[in-house]
C-alpha cells in the first residue's frame, strides 16, 4: 500500500506502538530471523488491521458498490501510469536497458493515446509492465534487505525499503503536485481503488491463514525475492 500520511505523523505513531509491544511481549515463541522486531511488528500489524476493518475495507467496498467497473479499471490505469514514471527512472538507475525503455514507452503511449493513463494502450500493444521503486534499485545495487518491518498505514516493509521511502516519496509525481488539495486527495483515492480490488482476496487470507501475521509475512518475502530476481531466486540464497 503506498503512504497517505506524513511520515512525521507515523513515526510518532511507531514510537508508540514500540513501546507497547516491548512492554507486553519481550519475547516470540519461534522468531524468525528475518524480523527480530516481530513484538513491535505484530502490534502495528493489529493496529493495521484494525484500521483496514473500521475505515479503508467499508470505504473500498462502498466506492466498489457505486463505482462501475469501466470507471475503476480508468482510475487504476490512471495511478499504473503515474507509478510508471517512477518505475522509469529506478529502472534506468539499475542499468536495465530493456525495462527502462518499456517504461518510457507505457509512459508516452498511455499519457497520449491513452488519455492520461485512463486507457491502457500499451498493455495492449504488448508493452510490459516493470515496476519498481528505489528500495527494489538498492536491493539490485547489492543492498541487503534487512529486518522486516511493518510499518503503520504502509504495511509490511524491510529496513533496505524504509530507506527508499523518501527518495520514493520525493520521486513519485502523485506527491509532487502543486497544488495541496490534489496532493492529498489523490494518494486516498489511490489506496482506495487498490483496496476494492483485493477485497475478495483478503476475505480469502483472513479465513485461510491460521496465524494471518506470519502468512502474510512469508508471502511477502517471496514476492520481494521474485521481483528481485526476476521470478527467477536462487536456490542457495538466504535472506540475512
Amino acid at each position: 500500500m503506498r503512504p497517505v500520511v506524513t511520515s512525521s505523523g507515523v513515526w510518532r505513531v511507531m514510537a508508540l506502538m514500540m513501546l507497547v509491544a516491548l512492554q507486553g511481549c519481550a519475547t516470540v515463541a519461534q522468531p524468525d530471523a528475518r524480523d527480530p522486531l516481530e513484538p513491535f511488528n505484530r502490534a502495528v500489524f493489529s493496529f493495521n488491521d484494525v484500521a483496514d476493518k473500521a475505515v479503508i475495507k467499508p470505504v473500498a467496498k462502498g466506492y466498489k458498490a457505486i463505482t462501475p467497473d469501466w470507471m475503476r479499471k480508468g482510475v487504476g490505469n490512471f495511478f499504473n501510469n503515474l507509478e510508471d514514471v517512477w518505475s522509469a527512472v529506478n529502472n534506468g538507475l539499475q542499468g536495465r536497458g530493456l525495462e527502462f525503455s518499456d517504461s518510457v514507452g507505457r509512459v508516452m503511449v498511455n499519457s497520449t493515446i491513452g488519455l492520461l493513463g485512463i486507457f491502457d494502450v500499451a498493455s495492449d500493444l504488448n508493452i510490459e509492465r516493470h515496476t519498481a521503486d528505489f528500495g527494489l534499485t538498492l536491493g539490485r545495487w547489492g543492498v541487503p534487505p534487512g529486518p522486516y518491518l511493518v510499518l503503520p498505514f504502509y504495511g509490511p516493509r524491510t529496513l533496505r525499503e524504509v530507506a527508499g521511502m523518501p527518495v520514493d516519496t520525493r520521486g513519485m509525481p502523485v506527491y509532487n503536485i502543486g497544488d495541496d488539495a490534489t496532493r492529498t486527495l489523490l494518494p486516498v483515492a489511490d489506496v482506495i481503488d487498490l483496496r476494492a480490488k483485493y477485497l475478495n482476496a483478503g476475505d480469502v487470507l483472513e479465513g485461510a491463514a491460521l496465524d494471518a501475521y506470519s502468512f502474510r509475512r512469508d508471502a511477502y518475502f517471496q514476492r520481494q525475492r521474485n521481483i528481485q530476481y526476476d521470478g527467477n531466486p536462487p536456490e542457495d540464497d538466504v535472506q540475512p
